[in-house]
């Protein structure tokens, strides 16, 4: 498969929304990374949001990513998605609502994967962090 087919295929995954699916996409050992401040923003509230290595870690990343946002609250705008080889890089807006504080978001992001062999190796992703964490404070 082409890189833009891979990424095509992973982009419909994620807007179908089964981790296990999604997760087939990846390979079995990879480099994920979320740009995040590492000691801010308390972790407890946003735990999907870390570093990963493994297939399963892609899985448990959507999981957890579903289990701490309201269904059918979310939507997804790409903008762009542009390849270099094996490179591509994925430009959109991510609405999504805290479950634990009932706020919306909207958060702008940067999605850089590499493709190897058909399956993803690299999944850096740069996003609007602050949006996030504050979606996810508690008042007081």
């Amino acid at each position: 498969m082409s890189t833009r087919a891979v990424v095509e295929e992973l982009l419909r995954r994620i807007g179908e929304g089964d981790p296990d699916r999604i997760a087939e996409m990846y390979a079995e050992q990879g480099d994920w990374k979320l740009d995040w401040p590492e000691a801010e923003h308390g972790r407890k509230a946003t735990p999907w949001i870390r570093h990963r290595r493994t297939r399963e870690d892609a899985a448990a990343h959507f999981r957890e990513l579903a289990e701490h946002h309201v269904p059918g609250e979310a939507a997804t705008e790409i903008e762009r998605v542009l390849i270099d080889g094996n490179e591509a890089v994925v430009l959109g807006e991510i609405r999504q609502t805290a479950r634990a504080t009932g706020r919306a978001y909207r958060a702008r992001f940067a999605l850089h994967l590499t493709v190897e062999g058909g399956l993803v190796t690299r999944h850096h992703v740069y996003e609007d962090s602050l949006a996030v964490a504050q979606a996810f404070e508690e008042e007081g």
